[in-house]
């Protein structure tokens, strides 16, 4: 009696029969292939279009045991044999390759494989994974120019010293007539000029921003060396003689202080936030893609406005403090440096900007004593 023929497998969808998953025998251990076969209805209903997907595996016992007994049986009606080899994990790199053609021929071969992206791809790795090498945040980590560590620690220094300059200063002159108030507000101003540097070059010229901005050790020691001896001579000259401040003229003396003060700070300020990327502490000898020629706002009243405002606020501290040979030697200092310095940049700035800056140097003064 001739065997009864077999019926056919019934498909898990009417479009896709149930996944075949075998191990690569030409590859390495760390791939595999997922073939899918379409459906048998009729030759009219094949759709011969195809798509490429991406495929994620999961190694679950329970899935890997359903697909295996699905895939088993060969269309000759015998039972599937069970097993519970769990699918190989997903590497962390993009060994795998997955065919995933969609209804057509199942003896179709044709190569449709695509890279299967690693999960870790397009993620930042972590300085200890890369030895922080080739990270491109490296410049932001402890002892680095964009240290954000530094940045932080600096500027709490700043604020502890503004606070106690303010209150000490506000505390003296209160409580007691002692002209030792004078330090306190140098401290005061100090802090809140260096604040002030790195605060509107990280508001308006963010990509330059480092611990440098802070001008804390700008050009060291000649610049802490200035501001001690200003210090030291106050404090020797309200010591030994307290109510003598310039004789007569003391009291005015001090209010053009705070102005200078006030007028020098606001000044350069304004002058780093209206020339934003163009502004550098440094003289750059390239022209940058953002440096352009800033002639207008304050720029239309003063050529070099940063050093016009540093140049009368540190005269301005030292009337404050009432130092007589402080004052003649900053102004000295700060003349001879500026002069060279405008000199020089500007050599540079006609070489960048040509006749555009020469016409606008004949308009525009620096206002800095015997520098035109």
């Amino acid at each position: 009696m001739p065997p009864s023929p077999m019926a056919a497998p019934t498909p898990v969808s009417p479009r896709l029969s149930v996944p075949s998953i075998r191990r690569l025998s030409a590859g390495s251990s760390d791939e595999i292939q997922a073939v899918w076969t379409s459906g048998r209805d009729s030759p009219t209903d094949r759709h011969h279009r195809r798509r490429r997907s991406y495929a994620v595996l999961s190694p679950i016992d329970a899935q890997s045991r359903r697909l295996s007994s699905l895939s088993g049986g060969s269309g000759t009606g015998a039972p599937c044999t069970r097993t519970a080899t769990p699918l190989p994990l997903l590497p962390t790199s993009p060994s795998f390759v997955v065919e995933h053609p969609a209804i057509d021929d199942p003896n179709d071969d044709a190569d449709l494989s695509l890279p299967l992206i690693s999960p870790t791809a397009g993620r930042s790795i972590s300085p200890a994974s890369a030895n922080g090498s080739s990270s491109p945040e490296r410049a932001y980590y402890l002892y680095q120019p964009k240290s954000l560590a530094g940045i932080a620690l600096r500027s709490f220094c700043l604020g502890i010293a503004l606070t106690i300059g303010i209150s000490l200063t506000l505390a003296t002159v209160i409580r007691t007539n002692s002209p030792l108030w004078r330090l306190p507000f140098f401290l005061a101003a100090l802090s809140l000029f260096h604040f002030l540097e790195f605060l509107t070059t990280a508001a308006y010229n963010t990509r330059a921003a480092d611990i440098s901005s802070f001008l804390l050790t700008a050009n060291w020691p000649s610049y802490a060396i200035a501001h001690s001896f200003a210090s030291f001579e106050c404090l020797v000259t309200k010591l030994l003689w307290p109510h003598r401040s310039w004789s007569y003229t003391g009291p005015l003396l001090c209010v053009l202080g705070f102005v200078l003060v006030l007028v020098g700070q606001t000044v350069r300020s304004v002058a780093m936030v209206q020339a934003g990327p163009s502004f550098n502490h440094q003289v750059q000898h390239q022209r940058g893609a953002a440096h352009v020629l800033v002639t207008s706002g304050i720029y239309a009243r003063l050529r070099h406005p940063s050093y016009f405002g540093f140049f009368w606020w540190a005269l301005g501290t030292q009337l404050v403090m009432g130092n007589l040979v402080s004052f003649f030697l900053y102004a000295a200092v700060l003349w001879k440096f500026f002069n060279a310095r405008i000199r020089h940049e500007e050599e540079l700035l006609i070489k960048f900007f040509g006749s555009e800056y020469v016409d606008y140097r004949k308009k525009v003064r620096t206002n800095i004593p015997f520098v035109p």
